[in-house]
């Protein structure tokens, strides 16, 4: 069996989801959008609630078409907050549709959401050497930063801490502890 962060557990999802997904480089629009979202959501609960729900996003949600998500009426909103298969938090289903809004003003401007989120590390992703869990940030003066800008063009559920797990998922940061055998992969493969 393969060493693990630790935090991958033995739950199938966060394994599966350590394994495939957990900081590979992302550079497709959609799939940023879907994991601010997904981030955002997070706020308050377990990540693994998050993984468990997360087809019911993406069914809730038009498969994170930030179109479709910014042009949401109050109808669609009142059906978004009876639908178990998200968190039917009415601030969260808001902030998803105030999010798609900005996200496309975002993509205006830059061209893509990828070339303005991987500008702020020059499109090349950090990569960290931490040896164990512990030593890993909840935030950094980036994530910081990043926040402030997103917060400053619409975005909101985009604090340093959400920022940061957001720049984990996405590959901006290589988090995985040195002795996972996914440090190395993704250290070949976003260099």
């Amino acid at each position: 069996m393969p060493k693990r962060c630790d935090w991958a557990g033995d739950d199938p999802f966060y394994i599966a989801y350590h394994d495939q997904e957990w900081g590979r480089p992302v550079h497709n629009d959609r799939e940023l959008f879907e994991l601010l979202i997904l981030e955002g959501a997070q706020a308050g609960l377990s990540w693994i609630t998050i993984l468990r729900k997360r087809e019911g996003y993406r069914k809730a949600f038009d498969q994170f078409d930030p179109e479709i998500v910014a042009g949401y009426d109050q109808a669609k909103l009142e059906a978004l907050r009876q639908d178990p298969g998200i968190i039917r938090n009415q601030l969260k289903i808001r902030s998803a549709v105030q999010n798609a809004s900005a996200f496309l003003k975002v993509q205006e401007e830059f061209g893509s959401f990828n070339d303005y989120i991987c500008g702020f590390v020059d499109h090349r992703p950090i990569q960290n050497a931490w040896k164990t869990l512990s030593q890993l940030p909840a935030a950094t003066p980036l994530s910081e930063k990043i926040s402030k800008d997103l917060k400053k063009r619409g975005f909101n559920f985009v604090g340093p801490t959400i920022v940061y797990a957001f720049m984990q998922s996405i590959g901006m940061v290589n988090d995985h502890t040195t002795d996972c055998f996914r440090y190395k992969e993704i250290l070949e493969t976003s260099g």
